[in-house]
């Protein structure tokens, strides 16, 4: 008998936050070279446009801010009308800033660094999680932290504040949805050549170009490992640096470089 012809493999469908810039765009140009279908979320409507335009404009672009839960339910209807119940969706959006409480001026900044970190990462779970965990199968949940939630960084009170409660956050959250088949995946990215690490005034060990760190998170997205440190040479300072004693953290970081004070931005 003749072979029967093998139907085509549905591209996956992935929705992407602070896909406008840095890690988020590295990771939107990587997974269309791979085929996939993107809803591509971010606050700059122009550069989301114009990565559409640059990916050959067969994406969805909603331009909005994770902080607006209603906006990103919203986009999430949309993209799942058009496309289904998205195979990956990646909490990528983020900003960074040295913060001092001292001074009250930084408050605003604290609370806004806070909220799209921690809230807009929630916010875009929560408009996906009940159509992921009905239409079932093997789906991804994956949120963007940092080594820099794993010990508190000198004048990064918000930045190390909001990463090391991402990390928290995931974990239990992967353990509420490890029963149903959907994966939650926890990256903490060491140092990114990206638009958020351009004002740092320090040296960055192990620093990785945007394309070849997305390649690395789409691999860990992928295998649906549950946390991973990425360049591995960092995961190992970050274990280094969990298990130092306070007094000898203290007197190793107490004159570290500081991000400067500045007007959020990402």
């Amino acid at each position: 008998m003749p072979q029967q012809p093998t139907a085509p493999a549905q591209p996956r469908t992935i929705f992407i936050t602070g896909a406008s810039s840095g890690i988020g765009e590295a990771l939107a140009v990587f997974y269309s070279s791979q085929g996939a279908r993107l809803g591509l979320s971010g606050r700059k409507a122009q550069a989301l446009q114009a990565l559409n335009e640059r990916l050959g404009g067969r994406h969805v672009c909603y331009p909005l801010d994770v902080t607006d839960a209603a906006a990103v339910q919203a986009a999430a209807n949309d993209f799942m009308a058009r496309c289904g119940v998205p195979d990956i969706v990646i909490a990528s959006a983020g900003v960074s800033v040295g913060t001092l409480s001292e001074y009250p001026e930084d408050l605003p900044a604290f609370r806004q660094v806070m909220d799209t970190n921690v809230y807009g990462m929630a916010a875009t779970f929560s408009a996906f999680i009940p159509a992921m965990r009905e239409a079932g199968g093997p789906r991804r949940l994956c949120g963007m932290a940092s080594v820099a939630g794993i010990r508190g960084l000198p004048g990064a009170e918000a930045y190390s504040a909001s990463k090391a409660a991402v990390i928290a956050y995931l974990e239990s959250l992967r353990l509420e949805l490890k029963p149903h088949g959907i994966a939650v995946v926890t990256i903490a990215p060491g140092y990114i050549a990206t638009p958020m690490t351009t004002h740092n005034p320090y040296r960055m060990p192990f620093l990785l170009p945007a394309d070849e760190a997305a390649r690395r998170f789409a691999r860990t997205i992928d295998n649906g490992s549950s946390y991973r440190v990425i360049p591995w040479p960092m995961a190992i300072v970050a274990k280094c640096l969990r298990l130092l004693p306070n007094a000898l953290y203290d007197r190793l970081f107490l004159r570290a470089p500081r991000k400067p004070r500045q007007p959020p931005s990402g």
